[in-house]
Parts: C-alpha cells; sequence; structure tokens
C-alpha cells in the first residue's frame, strides 16, 4: 500500500512538472509558476522543481527569484550543468566576472553534452570575450540540436563577429525559412548583404508591423530597413526607418545621461600626471597595440593596415582589458563603465592588470610579435593601459563629429553605446568624449598617436606610413593592400573594408541634414563647426 502510494505521489509530480514546463513553452508564466509550487509543496526537494522556477522566473524577469532557484539546484545537485551555465550567465550579465569564472568551471567540470547547456556556455564565453571557444559550443549545440533557431541564431552572431558574414548568411536565410517572423535575422541578413531591390524591405515593412507592442523587435526591423533604403539610395525612407528605430530602441533601454557624466567628471579628476607617475610598474611587454576611439570611426580600416603587417596579428574588439579591470576591482555593477568603476581601479596593481591581460588574450593574440586590439572603448581606460603596458602602442581615430555621431546613430548596437538612439544625446556624449581625449592628450603628451579617418581614406600611403612610424614597423607594401587580406572582420561594415580606401562616408549625413539638426545644433553650440 505504502509502495503504491508513494509510486502514484511520484507520477503526480512528473505530471505536474511535465505540465509545467509545457505552459513555459507556450508562453504560460503564472500557470507554469503555479505548477511549481504544487511540486514543491509535495517534496521540498524536488530538483527538477527548482529548475523550473528559476526558468519561470527568467521569463518573468524576476532575477533575485532566478538567482535563488538554480542555487538550490546545485545545493542539492552540485552536477547539475545546466543549472551552473544559468548562473554563470546570470552573474556575467551582472557584471560579477569572478563568480561568473567560479561557476562557468563547474558545468565545464561535467563535461555537458546537452544542446541548451552548451548553448549557454556559448552565451556566457561570448559575454566574457571568449569568442573562438564560444563558437565551439555553439557549433556543438547546432549539431546536437540542428534547425533550432535560437541556438542557429547565436552561432550566426558568433559568425558575424569572427567577420565570416557568407556563412552567417547563410543561416539568417535558413532561420527566415524554419520562423519567418524572426526580427533579430531580418536584421543579420540586411547587414550580411546589399540590398537589390525592394522585396526584403516590403516583408520586413508587414512584419514589424505585427510588433506594435514589441519595441526591440520593431528596432531590429527598422534598422534593417534603413539599411536597405540606403543600399538602393532612398535616403527619405532610410531616415525615417532609422529614426523610427532609434526611438524603439531608446524607449526599451536604460541610459542613464546624469551617471555617465559623472562618469567622465571623475576620470578627469582622478586620473592625472600625477596618478600615471605613483610608484608602481606594469609590464614591459611591447606587443599590444590599441585602436581606439568612437564606434564606426574606421578603427577597423587601421586595424586592417596595421593587421596586414607579417609582424602584426588583429586579434578584433578584445574585452580582456576592461574585464581584467572588473576582475580584480571585485566590481560587481552590471553597467560595464561607471563611476564608482573608475574610482576602484585607481588602485590597482598595474603589474597585476597587466598579468591578467596578457594572460587572458594569450589565445586570440596569433604568433606575431605584435596584435591590435581594437576595443573602441578602450579610450575610457587609456590612463590605466599606460601604466599597465608603459609600451603598449596607442592609435586613437579621430573624424568629423557629425560624421561620428550619425555613423553611430543609425546603428542598431547590441548592448552597448546607449546613448545613440537619440540625436541630442548622442551629441553630448561624443562632447564628453572629445573633452575627455582633449585631456589625456594634454596631460599624457606623445603617448598615443591621432590618425585622422578623413586623411587616411583620402590620402592612404601618407597616413600609412606615418602610422607605422609611431608603431615602430618597417614599411611593407602590404599595408596599402589591406582590403587583398584575408581573416576576420569583426565590424558593423565588414564588407567596406573588403574595399580599398574610398571617401565614400565623408560628409555623408549631409544627406540627411535637415533631419539631423537637432544633433548639428548641440555640437555647433559647443563650438564644433559643422563644416
Amino acid at each position: 500500500m505504502i509502495s503504491d502510494q508513494a509510486e502514484g505521489g511520484e507520477a503526480h509530480l512528473q505530471a505536474l512538472l511535465r505540465e509545467g514546463y509545457a505552459l513555459l513553452a507556450r508562453g504560460d508564466i503564472e500557470g507554469a509558476g503555479r505548477c511549481c509550487r504544487q511540486a514543491l509543496a509535495q517534496r521540498a526537494d524536488l530538483v527538477p522543481g527548482h529548475f523550473l522556477v528559476g526558468l519561470v522566473a527568467l521569463e518573468a524577469r524576476q532575477r533575485r527569484t532566478a538567482f535563488s532557484a538554480f542555487q538550490s539546484v546545485v545545493r542539492l545537485d552540485p552536477d547539475h550543468a545546466a543549472a551552473w551555465a544559468h548562473l554563470a550567465r546570470l552573474y556575467m550579465s551582472e557584471g560579477q566576472v569572478n563568480r561568473a569564472d567560479q561557476a562557468l568551471r563547474e558545468p565545464l567540470r561535467t563535461r555537458p553534452d546537452e544542446p541548451v547547456v552548451l548553448d549557454m556556455i556559448g552565451t556566457t564565453l561570448s559575454l566574457m570575450g571568449e569568442y573562438d571557444a564560444a563558437q565551439a559550443f555553439y557549433g556543438r549545440a547546432n549539431t546536437r540540436r540542428p534547425d533550432h533557431p535560437p541556438f542557429m541564431q547565436n552561432l550566426a552572431n558568433n559568425l558575424v563577429y569572427q567577420g565570416d558574414s557568407d556563412g552567417a548568411q547563410r543561416i539568417f536565410q535558413r532561420i527566415i525559412e524554419l520562423q519567418p517572423d524572426s526580427p533579430q535575422s531580418h536584421w543579420g541578413l540586411s547587414s550580411a548583404r546589399r540590398a537589390a531591390d525592394s522585396t526584403h524591405i516590403e516583408q520586413m515593412r508587414a512584419l514589424q508591423a505585427g510588433h506594435r507592442d514589441n519595441p526591440r523587435a520593431r528596432a531590429f526591423y527598422l534598422y534593417a530597413i534603413g539599411k536597405e533604403c540606403e543600399d538602393l539610395q532612398a535616403w527619405e525612407e532610410a531616415f525615417e526607418a532609422f529614426a523610427a528605430g532609434a526611438a524603439a530602441r531608446r524607449s526599451s533601454v536604460d541610459y542613464d545621461e546624469a551617471a555617465e557624466a559623472a562618469m567622465f567628471e571623475q576620470l578627469e579628476q582622478a586620473y592625472d600626471q600625477a596618478w600615471l607617475d605613483a610608484p608602481g610598474s606594469g609590464d614591459p611587454d611591447p606587443s599590444p597595440i590599441f585602436v581606439l576611439g568612437q564606434p564606426r570611426t574606421g578603427t577597423t580600416l587601421i586595424e586592417r593596415i596595421i593587421g596586414s603587417h607579417s609582424q602584426v596579428h588583429a586579434a578584433g574588439e578584445l574585452q580582456q582589458f576592461p574585464l581584467a579591470v572588473r576582475r580584480l576591482a571585485a566590481y560587481r555593477d552590471p553597467r560595464r563603465f561607471s563611476a564608482e568603476l573608475f574610482d576602484r581601479a585607481r588602485s590597482l596593481d598595474p603589474g597585476q592588470l597587466a598579468a591578467l591581460y596578457l594572460k587572458t588574450t594569450r589565445r586570440m593574440r596569433g604568433t606575431t610579435a605584435r596584435f591590435v586590439d581594437k576595443l573602441p572603448q578602450n579610450y575610457l581606460l587609456l590612463p590605466l593601459i599606460l601604466k599597465a603596458l608603459p609600451n603598449a602602442k596607442i592609435v586613437h581615430l579621430v573624424r568629423d563629429p557629425m560624421d561620428a555621431c550619425f555613423a553611430s546613430f543609425k546603428q542598431l548596437f547590441a548592448d552597448a553605446y546607449l546613448h545613440s538612439y537619440d540625436q541630442e544625446e548622442m551629441a553630448r556624449h561624443h562632447l564628453r568624449y572629445r573633452r575627455l581625449m582633449s585631456t589625456w592628450r594634454e596631460r599624457f603628451a606623445g603617448r598615443f598617436f591621432d590618425i585622422t579617418y578623413e586623411d587616411t581614406v583620402s590620402d592612404l600611403e601618407p597616413s600609412a606610413r606615418a602610422l607605422l612610424d609611431f608603431l615602430e614597423l618597417p614599411w611593407e607594401d602590404a599595408c596599402l593592400e589591406f582590403h587583398r587580406r584575408g581573416g576576420a572582420v569583426s565590424t558593423a561594415s565588414a564588407a567596406q573594408v573588403r574595399e580599398p580606401a574610398h571617401t565614400r562616408s565623408i560628409g555623408r549625413w549631409r544627406r540627411y541634414e535637415q533631419q539631423l539638426q537637432p544633433m548639428a545644433r548641440v555640437l555647433a553650440e559647443a563650438g564644433l563647426v559643422v563644416r
């Protein structure tokens, strides 16, 4: 009798769990949560019940509950790879890099084979800047569960970052075949190829109309429409789509302009020549070359020129220096950069910072004597780079303010550059950036090299020669043939850097001069001449 009752209770629990997962799959968060509560009321140590609670909490965006649920799972079952993977991803998304490192070791220890776990490990590694390792896990997830759009999307995004536009395009097309209303895949497909006609534009217009309550989905479609309209030189329609996409995206992000302004003030106040000259020595390794500045200003072009040299490997946009700062500062804020981070970073040991950066970039640096790290936002970290790596070379891209601001405004970014979705916010951010670079130029004279985008594309050879002189590299004609070089191109304009240098992007904002008056006015009032 007791045995029969136990079997009946177990069967009821399993039925509750199956129902909970089915309800969650259909989007019924409340119903799935009810099943969890009923199951755990019968057995408080039910591992699948706690795991389902975590999944429901993630869907409901209740991060604290998700943390608690997955922590309960690993307490009850220390080998639960999926729960560890979820915890690693949650810690990383909260900016708790050290805890993410620890959590990620656990599923790797168990050598997981479940596609969902492999995919989640790939996502966490991507957040850590480990893109090559992430690609391997995404690939395994897709092999074990083929034609599953979420896994395919992550792999395609990784291929875009690695510069494999053709491979990514094939995956985006397959996702759209399987699931026609896939906003991110349509956007990815638009970015990977040049539009020949308006067929895809009309398809996306119809799809975005069905997402009136989903600004993130609408943003993907609208930015893709804008890009393809530009391909077809339909300028009015392009700007209309970009502006609507920016408004949709701005409504779904939390950009704190006051906090950003405070961060820039903190940087100017805290990092001066006296700080740089204070006791504490870094690593004399001369191998890193940092290319930095604002996004969409030509950093990839310069990386391609330098990376065409036989002594240099182009490593892409590495997250490792800012992550090293976060790890050593024990910084837990989900914001990538803040006044608090830079206050903590002032007391870091420069030798430890250099050692951690060089260790975590080892697999990405290639086999040449030098390597390029072209993360644009490293301009915020310039004093820390100078102190940790005093023999590193730093190259700063300078571009016309309106072209620079418009190039960001018309680009949909992942989770960075939140200032770029409003014309006036974009312009005010650019002014803060220019003032900070002016401060660094004054305080650290001669420690970095300014190169102008317009001069470089207008007359390549003199700019390239001056650049290589600064880098103390012998001249090689291959640096003028950068467009012939293969390899990854991690940029939103990957197709353009496969071409010789051109001037088509100079003054592009003029096509939208009337629509961009709010941006132009802010820059002009600050004394920047809008030529």
